[in-house]
């Protein structure tokens, strides 16, 4: 009994201290890449539209313009918007050579009341990406129109 009892003690002790060991590793630690900065790459046009007022339920929509103003090709890798009310038209994966030029198509179904502001982020490769804006009001436009006014024809033949 005394046998069984000091080979298990051993036992537990061994893979006790083998647990306890440091594994050494042959991966090298690897280090995030860190974003280019996109100003030094791509020009944006209409990076902060204003639509100004449209009616309220009728879809708007504008473009972006994008610039490759580098010496390396920019590649569009996604668009991600802010909320369903928004609608992104571009062609992902599109590569722009340097001094070319591309366009995102941005819409707006115009379901939001009064003053809105909307977001968008557009992704490039190699960790780029810049957030883009549009604002404007929404206005409801009258369901009928005004009521005519009989003495508008009184006072015009009085003259």
């Amino acid at each position: 009994m005394k046998k069984c009892t000091f080979i298990l003690a051993a036992l537990l002790l061994t893979f006790g201290v083998n647990a306890q060991q440091k594994t050494e590793t042959t991966s090298e630690t690897v280090k995030p890449q860190q974003p280019k900065d996109i100003t030094k790459y791509i020009e944006f046009v209409n990076a902060d539209y204003d639509f100004g007022k449209i009616p309220f339920g009728k879809p708007a929509e504008y473009e972006l313009g994008i610039k490759n103003i580098s010496k390396e090709t920019v590649t569009i890798e996604r668009v991600q918007v802010g909320c369903g009310c928004t609608t992104p038209k571009y062609q992902q994966g599109q590569k722009i050579a340097p001094g070319e030029s591309a366009k995102i198509t941005l819409g707006f179904n115009g379901s939001s009341q009064g003053h809105f502001t909307k977001y968008v982020t557009v992704y490039f490769n190699d960790g780029m990406s810049k957030q883009v804006t549009f604002k404007g009001e929404t206005y409801k436009t009258p369901e009928a129109s005004a009521p005519a006014n009989s003495n508008i024809e009184k006072m015009k033949t009085k003259g």
